[in-house]
C-alpha cells in the first residue's frame, strides 16, 4: 500500500482496549510516579477524586492498538513526529477505549519524492463517548512507483 491509497478523509476503527488497574499502576510506578496515578489516598483528595491512568500509559496503549491494527497493511510506516497530543478527559481504571484514525493530510515529501507524509488524527473515546486522547501525527509512507 502506498500514500496514494490513503486520501484525506480515509477513516479506520483501529480497535479497543480496557485500562486495568494492575497495568496502570505498574506503568505509573515505573514511568509516571505522580500520586494521582500511584497513591489511592492522595488521589482521593485530589481534583479527580480517585486514581487515574497516566496519559503516557494511555498513549502507549493506543500505540499498541494501532500497531496491531496494521492500518497500512504490510507497508512500513515511520512516525516523523507529533503536531498535537491531548488528554482532555482523565482515564479511569476499567475504562474501555475505542480508537479511531482519520487521514487529515497527505502530501509528497519535498526532499524524497518516493515518499510522502500522511497526517493522521487518532482519537480514543471511553465507553461514555468522551474523548480521552487525541493526537495528530505525521507518518513517512512510500509513494506508488511511477
Amino acid at each position: 500500500m502506498y500514500l496514494e491509497d490513503f486520501p484525506v478523509g480515509t477513516r479506520w476503527s483501529a480497535g479497543e482496549f480496557t485500562v486495568t488497574a494492575e497495568e496502570a499502576l505498574e506503568f505509573a510506578s515505573r514511568y509516571d510516579p505522580q500520586p494521582m496515578h500511584t497513591d489511592a489516598e492522595a488521589a482521593a483528595k485530589g481534583r479527580f477524586g480517585e486514581l487515574i491512568a497516566s496519559g503516557w500509559h494511555t498513549a502507549a496503549l493506543v500505540m499498541g492498538v494501532l500497531a496491531r491494527a496494521r492500518l497500512f497493511g504490510d507497508t512500513e510506516v515511520l512516525g516523523l513526529g507529533v503536531d498535537q497530543l491531548q488528554w482532555p478527559t482523565p482515564v479511569r481504571f476499567g475504562d474501555v477505549m475505542a480508537v479511531d484514525v482519520e487521514v487529515v493530510g497527505n502530501r509528497p515529501s519535498e526532499s524524497k519524492p518516493e515518499f510522502g507524509i500522511a497526517k493522521l488524527k487518532t482519537v480514543a473515546r471511553n465507553q461514555r463517548d468522551e474523548v480521552v486522547y487525541s493526537m495528530i501525527s505525521n507518518c513517512w509512507v512510500p509513494r506508488r512507483p511511477v
